[in-house]
């Protein structure tokens, strides 16, 4: 069986870097909502200066259409990327959603304008379908190209409360190569959680996720356990390679952080082998842990707590091997 696609990161939300860069219009509510972290929300007869207030992006609706009319936002993603799946979320928007829509994308370099971004030359990725109300509308995406930006397109015009784009990141290797040093885990260089124990309070995604952790929900955090187990979290690494420096970050988790974590690794056989020993972890802390002697190279990591709790960040630095250098290179290849 292939894996759901909705499992897969999602590429334009804000936290990753995402950002909605542009949108023909806005008037009733803002196109940066799209790639807002967490579910909409919607506090019934909460009326602003332009009507209900709306956690999504909303456009006036149009007297002037002409055949084949359509709103559009432009989406930057957060990290190059091939996508999979786009969910078009209309929560909350009911007698206001856009009756279709249809997502495009491009791969551009560097930062371009809006300007640039406008007159490119844009691929279909989800060709115009209907959408229903109130519903997180999903769409599959066949395409194996990568991309930077995607462009959203309702007809007519209309509410969309979320735009989600689940795909895998494409790292670029030439700036991992002149970088040296990177963390391999780092889900934007396309680390990737492979297995979990459990994700109670949120998605163990978080933990590889760029930047520090701004709450204790931005991190993840397991429910209470109480049999004699402990909870894990097990990584594939962005490229194979050599960790030299593990970071633990339990900041934000005051009474709730694990009271030790060990970590091991395999290269690619599934046989672990010990990376950094069962050690105590202090509440509200970034522990950074240089390895005494090398690591073997390797391909996935896991993290044991114990026996349970919630963590901000994981930080694997290191230096990808040759043959992993190799692999970005022809991953960047045949996606471009």
């Amino acid at each position: 069986m292939g894996q759901d696609p909705l499992a897969l990161p999602d590429l334009a939300v804000r936290s990753l870097g995402g950002a909605a860069v542009w949108a023909n219009d806005e008037l009733f509510a803002g196109r940066e909502n799209l790639v807002t972290p967490g579910p909409a929300v919607f506090t019934p007869r909460t009326f602003g200066a332009k009507g209900q207030v709306y956690d999504g992006w909303e456009t006036r609706r149009r007297r002037d259409l002409a055949a084949g009319d359509a709103d559009q936002a432009i989406v930057r993603l957060g990290a190059v990327g091939v996508v999979r799946a786009v969910v078009v979320d209309t929560s909350h928007f009911t007698g206001n959603f856009p009756t279709e829509a249809s997502v495009d994308g491009v791969a551009l370099d560097d930062a371009p304008s809006v300007a640039a971004l406008r007159a490119a030359d844009w691929t279909p990725l989800v060709e115009r379908s209907a959408l229903k109300g109130d519903t997180a509308n999903v769409f599959p995406v066949g395409s194996p190209r990568r991309w930077t930006h995607v462009r959203l397109n309702i007809f007519p015009d209309g509410g969309v409360a979320r735009l989600r784009v689940h795909g895998e990141v494409v790292a670029d290797p030439r700036a991992v190569e002149a970088l040296g040093t990177v963390d391999l885990a780092a889900l934007e260089l396309g680390g990737r959680v492979t297995g979990c124990s459990n994700l109670f309070y949120g998605s163990p995604d978080r933990l590889i996720a760029p930047g520090l952790a701004r709450s204790m929900g931005e991190g993840w955090e397991t429910a209470r356990r109480r049999d004699d187990g402990n909870d894990w979290v097990e990584v594939r690494l962005a490229a194979r390679g050599a960790v030299r420096v593990v970071e633990l970050d339990t900041t934000w988790f005051l009474g709730n952080a694990p009271g030790a974590a060990a970590l091991s690794a395999h290269d690619g056989d599934g046989q672990w082998s010990p990376l950094l020993a069962r050690t105590v972890l202090q509440p509200d802390t970034r522990h950074r842990f240089v390895l005494a002697e090398p690591a073997a190279a390797a391909t996935h990591v896991r993290l044991d707590v114990y026996p349970d709790g919630g963590m901000a960040r994981l930080r694997l630095w290191g230096s990808p091997t040759a043959d992993g250098l190799a692999t970005l290179q022809t991953r960047w290849a045949e996606s471009g």
